[in-house]
């Protein structure tokens, strides 16, 4: 956790093989429930076909998140993670 007890947030721009994306979408849609889960997902136009928001207790367990979930998944060919930060 965060130190103000917060998980870690992140944004995950997600690309998908011709053909994959409602199977990816299904997926996606199973990753939920674990110390770090995919907490929202929107199917969008433009170079990614979906965002992911995501949360983990740490950095490195959203990094496992990503690469060992959402980058295993058949159809994913991209995955670019983006981190939540606080700006005071």
């Amino acid at each position: 956790m965060t130190k103000a007890g917060k998980p870690m947030k992140a944004y995950v721009l997600i690309e998908t093989a011709a053909g994959k994306t409602k199977t990816v979408k299904k997926e996606l849609g199973g990753i939920k429930g674990g110390a770090s889960t995919v907490v929202h997902l929107d199917a969008v136009t433009g170079p990614f076909d979906f965002i992911a928001v995501v949360e983990g207790p740490t950095l490195d367990a959203v990094g496992r998140l990503v690469t060992e979930e959402i980058g295993a998944i058949d159809g994913v060919t991209r995955t670019t993670t983006c981190l939540a930060i606080a700006i005071a």
